[in-house]
């Protein structure tokens, strides 16, 4: 362990000799940092978190009480074989949240991107891969091996279905759940129910309006004019094939494993408030 100015671990800590922290790393009372955890300059570990290795975190990261990052994964078959975490800079993590490591026979690693923000009692599961610039409301959980995009907002009590893709600027509403892939820019609400296109977090993320028309478009395609999938798809290619942000949508579309909802999952266009567009 290297630093500095040891008055910026508090006498408290607990910090395995293993451990390597930038000279400027902050560390609050009664945490513990056990193994070779690895902590980048400007970063802050807060009251009573527990940090496990082999993990490694960037720089300026706030990592806030109470949070448990890096412990085994919840699966009946882990064994204690040597995974890992890996997260990147800038990323906020509340009050309790939890981040486990990856499984052996899989990717072995849980990694999360930069400029995430993370809210209370959210939890990452083992080897999910997240994106950057995410929102992570109080209490959403994320399955094992999900893939979240950038710029994904994941509302309060929200649940991703392990295996699952959430794609760029898509949303999640409150208390609500995937068991499928939710496409880019799409608005998700209770059960895999599709309510429309975050009009609201493409404009803030710095979408064209020709971008974000052409994307409304394919939504109609799919949802309004009540296409099978593999249809609109070929419809959306053909017609609007032109457009960055469809080809997006189209290539997640073909990507995907567990399939996303169809006509059928589509109630109507959701509310204009903030929450519900927020990205």
């Amino acid at each position: 362990m290297t630093r500095s100015d040891v008055r910026l671990i508090h006498p408290t800590a607990i910090i395995s000799a293993e451990a390597m922290l930038a000279p400027d790393v902050r560390v609050g009372p009664f945490a513990v940092i056990d193994g070779p955890v690895q902590i980048g300059p400007g970063s802050h570990i807060r009251a009573h978190v527990h940090l496990m290795g082999l993990m490694t975190i960037g720089t300026d990261n706030d990592i806030g009480t109470g949070c448990i990052l890096g412990d085994r994964p919840q699966h009946l078959a882990y064994k204690g074989e040597d995974t890992s975490v890996a997260i990147g800079d800038g990323n906020i993590f509340r009050e309790h949240v939890t981040v486990h490591r990856g499984m052996p026979d899989s990717r072995g690693v849980t990694r999360i991107g930069d400029g995430n923000y993370f809210m209370v009692n959210s939890h990452v599961a083992h080897d999910c891969i997240l994106g950057n610039r995410g929102m992570f409301v109080n209490g959403c959980l994320i399955g094992g091996h999900a893939e979240i995009a950038d710029r994904a907002m994941l509302s309060g009590n929200s649940t991703v279905h392990q295996n699952c893709r959430v794609g760029k600027l898509a949303l999640l509403g409150a208390c609500s759940s995937c068991t499928v892939d939710v496409p880019p820019f799409w608005i998700v609400r209770e059960l895999n129910t599709v309510r429309g296109v975050n009009v609201v977090g493409m404009k803030r993320a710095g979408y064209s309006p020709e971008e974000i028309i052409a994307v409304r478009k394919a939504f109609k395609m799919l949802y309004m004019q009540r296409m099978t999938v593999s249809l609109a798809v070929t419809r959306m290619q053909q017609d609007l094939g032109h457009s960055p942000a469809v080809m997006e949508l189209v290539d997640f579309i073909h990507k995907s494993k567990r399939g996303i909802p169809g006509a059928k999952h589509y109630a109507g266009a959701t509310d204009s408030g903030p929450t519900a567009n927020a990205a």
